[in-house]
């Protein structure tokens, strides 16, 4: 079930974020040298800008949106790594399109982990530049949602 998230899912949508986000090993060095990139933040959630998947009345992944300047961003989508491969991502994907689609956005844009290039050309997001992030170049990926 893909549903609003609440500050209530806060502990855990924390939980999930630091088991998907240490489950790379490509990342897992950098993110224990950086712990400070481990803390997921309560916006997304206290705005209204986060949406939950839950199995069994357990949180099990989320996404988040936001706007800056006209764009529409995926700012996250974390899934716990004992859950990934079943559809998670894409059914909080599609939603967060349908939510940011209701608001008038044509794209959604999304700067991509190297490791996650394959979920996203799935998911019929496009390349469409670079982005320097704190752990190096990012792929920059738009999704046509209108």
């Amino acid at each position: 079930m893909i549903r609003l998230g609440t500050p209530r899912d806060l502990t855990a949508a924390t939980s999930v974020y630091r088991r998907a986000s240490l489950s790379n090993a490509g990342d897992r060095d950098n993110l224990l040298a950086h712990p400070e990139y481990l803390i997921l933040g309560p916006e997304g959630l206290a705005e209204g800008r986060t949406h939950v998947a839950e199995e069994d009345g357990t949180v099990v992944g989320f996404a988040t949106w936001a706007e800056a300047i006209g764009t529409a961003e995926l700012e996250d989508l974390f899934v716990d790594p004992d859950y990934m491969r079943r559809g998670i991502a894409t059914a909080l994907v599609n939603r967060i399109a349908e939510v940011l689609r209701a608001r008038g956005a044509e794209h959604l844009e999304v700067t991509a982990n190297p490791h996650a290039l394959g979920f996203y050309r799935t998911a019929g997001f496009i390349d469409c530049g670079f982005a320097e992030t704190e752990f190096g170049a990012g792929y920059r990926m738009v999704l046509a949602i209108s």
